[in-house]
């Protein structure tokens, strides 16, 4: 219980400093006219209040992420509670607080334009084809989860049928996509983000009060499987702690903040709402069942974290958080399906230079992606989604570098940023180098060289930056 607590102080508190330290080192500025002012739309760039923002953003970045990782994040004993703390306040925290201002900076552009401009054109080609697929499998598993889930609630004829609900969900993703954010994503998204939130806090609050037996910090637990925690622990628990999907969403969100004053309550705040729900759901998966970590990993083998969701849901908040339950797994995956779609449409519009603002080209834009999403909701995936928790992290690292290299470029401490790039460098490489779908090396070999190669672009990225030329020089880029 303490190690539960002393997390939760470590979020809530470094919101409140840390956060506001780096909205300082930052420079935000209040009084900057942002994208959502200058560029207003209608569509896309909308001046919405920071509240709604908030709550969307939150559930963009959300869904069934800090639930379901956090879960299977939970076999790893309560050492996950000090990844989902200090991973969310110095990595995650960092990297959406950056993802969201440096679009605002730029435009309200996509990552791949932002990425590109700080590290080159050919980088910005890579990124935009690794973005687009990271989302495509984002949107379609999230379709099709869904409509498999809805199809087995027995309700009978064509709604027993996951091609029916599969229409429906795409049906669905096509209108959010190409409608103004204003009129469906700004009106149904924080109503879900606030049921996540109470579904979140019923649990925690109720875990408390039947003071169930959280386990504390040790160095004695083994996965049941003896998966290594480095670097799986840092790959299992993305959401929650940092993950590159985020920084695909805060341009979203970066088009409609009426102020920079706002960036932290939003970006980093959203983070940290997320973080705590990842430490809650991972507390109640350790302590809600017989046998702790025993019993959670029988549970996982019968039915999945759906499953565990489901007896945890009714057996602390009975049959309402059994409706809460089935409206978390059903359809918080489908809010981040849909802005995982529309977050398609504006790379390629930011690619191509293609206005948003007729109808017209936003279906020219929109048709042919939900064909590619349509077709792949028919493979199967199961290789490839193991590609994904590393495609994520890897995203995220290549963002928090795009951060320092701005820190540099305007002369300002690049540390905030490249330190927690260098972790997810050997997060990244090490899980290369010896998870199965990688080299498969023997750890004795994998660590060290992943944590030499980290420590290498460390030592490049600090030699590289002392000969970057001073943030008055005209081809620093303009901020």
């Amino acid at each position: 219980m303490i190690s539960f607590i002393c997390a939760l102080a470590i979020l809530i508190g470094g919101y409140l400093t840390y956060g506001k330290w780096v909205e300082r080192q930052f420079g935000a500025d209040p009084d900057r006219p942002t994208p959502a002012i200058t560029h207003n739309d209608g569509v896309d760039f909308v001046p919405l209040s920071w509240k709604k923002i908030f709550l969307i953003q939150f559930l963009n970045i959300a869904g069934l992420g800090p639930i379901f990782g956090a879960i299977l994040g939970a076999l790893y004993g309560p050492i996950a509670f000090l990844w989902i703390a200090f991973g969310c306040i110095l990595g995650g925290g960092v990297h959406d607080y950056f993802s969201g201002m440096l679009s605002i900076r730029h435009e309200g552009k996509s990552i791949p334009e932002i990425v590109g401009h700080y590290m080159g054109d050919n980088t910005r080609l890579v990124i935009r084809g690794f973005t687009v697929v990271l989302l495509l499998l984002v949107g379609v598993v999230f379709m099709v989860g869904p409509a498999e889930l809805l199809a087995s609630l027995g309700m009978g004829g064509v709604f027993a049928k996951s091609g029916f609900w599969l229409g429906v969900i795409l049906f669905y993703y096509f209108i959010a996509t190409i409608l103004p954010i204003d009129k469906v994503i700004a009106r149904i998204y924080p109503v879900f983000g606030i049921t996540l939130l109470i579904m979140a806090f019923g649990v925690g609050g109720m875990m408390l009060f039947n003071d169930l037996p959280i386990p504390e910090i040790t160095a004695s637990h083994l996965h049941p499987d003896n998966l290594p925690a480095w670097p799986m622990l840092f790959v299992t628990i993305a959401c929650g702690a940092i993950s590159g999907f985020h920084a695909t969403q805060s341009p979203l969100m970066s088009r409609c903040l009426p102020t920079e004053a706002y960036g932290r309550r939003v970006f980093f705040g959203a983070m940290v709402a997320e973080g705590i729900v990842a430490l809650i759901w991972a507390a109640a998966a350790m302590s809600f069942f017989p046998n702790g970590i025993g019993g959670l990993a029988e549970t996982l083998n019968k039915g999945g974290a759906g499953l565990v969701v489901n007896e945890i849901s009714m057996g602390l908040l009975g049959s309402f958080g059994g409706l809460l339950a089935i409206l978390g797994v059903i359809a918080c995956p489908i809010t981040s399906g849909d802005t995982a779609f529309r977050s398609i449409r504006l790379i390629f519009a930011d690619a191509f230079k293609l206005n948003q603002t007729s109808i017209l080209s936003r279906l020219l834009l929109a048709t042919p992606v939900f064909g590619f999403g349509l077709a792949l909701a028919f493979v199967d995936f199961n290789v490839i989604w193991r590609y994904f928790a590393f495609s994520n992290q890897a995203l995220a690292t290549i963002v928090l570098w795009t951060s320092a290299i701005f820190m540099v470029h305007h002369g300002k401490r690049h540390w905030i940023a490249s330190l927690p790039a260098t972790f997810m460098t050997a997060v990244c490489a090490t899980y290369l180098l010896i998870a199965r779908e990688g080299l498969n090396l023997p750890t004795s070999i994998g660590y060290p060289l992943g944590i030499l190669l980290a420590l290498g672009c460390l030592v490049w990225f600090s030699f590289s930056s002392q000969k970057e030329e001073s943030p008055t020089s005209s081809s620093s880029p303009s901020v």
